[in-house]
């Protein structure tokens, strides 16, 4: 079940009845997507910021918060954070809101992280679409190989401590206790809580959804946009610095699995490797223009160019595993 489908038959309302745009066209997809997009992204902000608003607000997440980062997981953590991006049906720009709230909520910076990578990157997509179009070798190859690059990419980036680089208004949250305390004290009453809640959620909300906008709205005029005449020519060569092109051709723009999927099917059927194929998709679907305009105001620049080389450097991995072994 398509639990964001109110919001595609919503979106398709206004753009081809309301503003009696052109179906198909160039105009129309790209307005489709970016109304979409911004309610998507938007209402994912609201409900989740809420949710972690009360988390924040119920549990000992500073205990939490230690436990995570002082006792020897073996990388079962980040497993879980990475499994948990496998499972939500998120693009790399919708996956944000729960990362911020992740952050805010004092999860590590580094388990977070391979949560964002993951759930773009290994997703409901390419467990039911894969074993289709590319047999159940490739789905369970491209699958492990996803898992531990955003297992290793959020341990590198734990390791390096650079939490100094998330926007530090995102860290800062009050405990039961401290919310009390402000308040002479006493308990709030459930209205008051309810309104505490709104309030809190709404703040982060408020900071980060301009630039939603940007970016939904530069991903909007490049969606759609495959350059299947330099894909022919060029991606479908077998020499090392192909999966570099593919990976860097693909990282800006902006799509879901769904949607690319088949692109890259047609790719392979028209001469390029596998694994160059699989670079390009993987691009698209992990970063992007939109998610890093999102990004800039959750992370400061060093983090956001660690996190995207990182990600970056894995797709071509995946792309050269892919190449060498099929």
């Amino acid at each position: 079940m398509d639990v964001f489908k109110p919001i595609q038959l919503f979106a398709d309302l206004i753009t081809y009845q309301w503003l009696r745009i052109t179906p198909l066209s160039y105009l129309g997809n790209g307005v489709n997507f970016f109304v979409y997009d911004v309610m998507k992204i938007g209402l994912l902000l609201i409900v989740i910021n809420y949710m972690m608003a009360i988390t924040r607000y119920y549990f000992p997440m500073e205990r939490v918060r230690d436990i995570l980062t002082k006792r020897r997981w073996f990388g079962l953590d980040y497993l879980f954070a990475a499994l948990l991006g496998v499972v939500t049906p998120f693009c790399s720009c919708s996956s944000i809101p729960l990362f911020i709230g992740f952050v805010g909520a004092g999860i590590p910076l580094g388990v977070t992280s391979a949560f964002l990578i993951a759930s773009p990157l290994v997703n409901e997509s390419s467990l039911y679409l894969f074993p289709a179009m590319f047999g159940w070798k490739v789905t369970i190859i491209y699958n492990i190989l996803g898992m531990a690059v955003a297992i290793l990419g959020g341990m590198i980036i734990q390791k390096l401590g650079l939490e100094k680089y998330i926007k530090q208004d995102l860290l800062k949250f009050k405990s039961r206790r401290q919310v009390e305390t402000e308040n002479g004290g006493n308990s709030l009453s459930v209205k008051e809580q309810l309104k505490y809640f709104w309030t809190d959620g709404m703040n982060i909300t408020k900071t980060v959804f301009p630039y939603v906008v940007l970016g939904v709205g530069a991903g909007a005029l490049i969606h759609g946009f495959v350059p299947a005449s330099f894909v022919e020519k060029y991606l479908s060569s077998k020499a090392w610095w192909a999966v570099p092109v593919a990976t860097l051709l693909g990282a800006p723009l902006y799509a879901n699995s769904v949607s690319v999927i088949p692109v890259m099917e047609a790719m392979v059927g028209k001469g390029v490797p596998l694994g160059t194929a699989l670079s390009f998709m993987t691009a698209i679907v992990t970063v992007s223009i939109p998610e890093s305009m999102i990004l800039r105001k959750v992370m400061k620049w060093q983090l956001l160019a660690l996190f995207f080389g990182i990600t970056i450097a894995g797709i071509m991995l995946m792309g050269y595993i892919f190449n060498a072994i099929l």
